[in-house]
């Protein structure tokens, strides 16, 4: 901290790279238990109502994660009052988490203060920076008007019944995701710093990531030992494992270093909204996974589990190639089609093991995702082409 108060500075434009702070870091503890929360949720019904209600509640914690993130790439400081606002957001997503459980009924109410208050103290810090820092005040203003609107529709939600409530939030939502959208005018001289935006997407894909080890974890201490069951905690952490390696060794920011000298936002936007399948797939699959260890191990596992793992690694999937073929991450035609074909073996799994037990349902998506490792390191990278280092470093 250099000094006791200080307004926000615009970190657009520095020379040297910056990394996630330690207060990120901190900030993101919360969300570590919002999406744990948010996976107990989806494990206690699995049906499509679900994970539909999964998704749902979903939205406007990541949603929450990136409007902090966001503004930290461009504005961040280090004074008092910035690490004040961090707390009491931290505190709004501990609200947050509280109510994910019963969020779509008895909660709902309390979700969607929780949500309003994160977003007070949002557009509080834009209405500073734009303060401060007159030539973002076009950016900060446009992105504090709809922001606001978004907010006003979650406060009017609480006094209307359900589900005439949840359509409320549905509109919200979409004003909050069109406002970054509808900002280009704004965006084109105040792009996301280049460096630290893949490092902090990568961490909350980290996060997500830690759900399924939790799940496996979790699955092992809670099941009888009969063998079969071990083998099948360890093909889930083998599904985790390549997941990790096949985001990581891919991510990079290069399309985003292409975007910023050429001036095209959609790359952004891309980037932005191509990784949101992506966790949601992430978060699923950690559910499935625990639910097969827990499984019977010499009964067939159940239709909303089959197809809990497999179409949400499939979802994955689909997600990866996506990034692959927009240049998000490591842009690559061959890899696109692996990640496809990847996607489309796992939902021909879901519809035709019907009498496949848990271990070989397990076995065969294992297989699947150390494919597509081995694809990628049989493929390599092109000369000169370097993915990013680990965020610490």
């Amino acid at each position: 901290m250099t000094s006791w108060l200080q307004p926000p500075r615009l970190r657009v434009g520095e020379e040297a790279p910056r990394h996630a702070t330690w207060l990120e870091l901190f900030y993101d503890l919360v969300f570590v238990v919002a999406v744990s929360q948010l996976a107990h949720n989806l494990s206690d019904d699995t049906s499509i109502v679900g994970f539909v209600g999964f998704v749902a509640l979903f939205l406007p914690v990541w949603w929450t994660w990136i409007g902090a993130t966001f503004y930290a790439n461009r504005f961040d400081s280090d004074d008092i009052s910035r690490r004040l606002l961090m707390g009491i957001q931290m505190l709004t997503i501990a609200a947050l988490a509280v109510n994910v459980h019963h969020g779509l009924s008895d909660t709902s109410v309390g979700f969607a203060l929780s949500y309003v208050a994160a977003r007070i103290v949002l557009i509080g810090e834009y209405l500073r920076a734009g303060r401060s820092i007159p030539s973002a005040r076009g950016l900060t203003t446009h992105f504090a008007i709809g922001f606001s609107i978004a907010a006003a529709l979650w406060v009017i939600s609480i006094f209307v019944p359900i589900p005439i409530r949840f359509g409320l939030w549905a509109i919200a939502l979409l004003i909050d995701f069109a406002t970054p959208i509808t900002a280009a005018r704004y965006q084109r001289n105040l792009l996301p710093d280049l460096e630290h935006l893949p490092e902090r997407f990568g961490l909350f894909t980290i996060i997500v990531l830690g759900e399924a080890i939790i799940a496996v974890v979790n699955g092992v201490s809670e099941m009888e030992w009969d063998g079969w069951s071990e083998i099948t905690a360890a093909l889930g952490f083998v599904c985790a494992f390549c997941l990790w390696w096949i985001y990581f060794e891919n991510v990079g920011s290069a399309a985003l270093r292409a975007a910023g000298e050429t001036g095209r936002l959609r790359v952004f936007q891309v980037w932005l909204f191509g990784h949101l399948p992506l966790v949601i797939g992430l978060a699923a699959a950690g559910v499935g996974v625990e639910h097969l260890i827990l499984a019977e191990s010499n009964a067939p596992l159940s239709t909303l589990d089959r197809w809990l793992v497999c179409g949400s690694l499939a979802l994955c999937f689909l997600s990866l190639a996506l990034l692959h073929r927009t240049g998000v991450i490591f842009f690559c035609k061959s890899r696109t089609r692996h990640r496809i074909a990847a996607a489309i073996v796992l939902l021909v799994l879901a519809i035709a093991a019907v009498n496949w037990s848990p271990v070989a349902i397990a076995l065969t998506v294992a297989i699947v995702c150390i494919s597509q490792v081995g694809l990628d390191l049989y493929q390599g990278h092109p000369a000169g082409w370097q993915k990013d280092e680990s965020p610490l470093a």
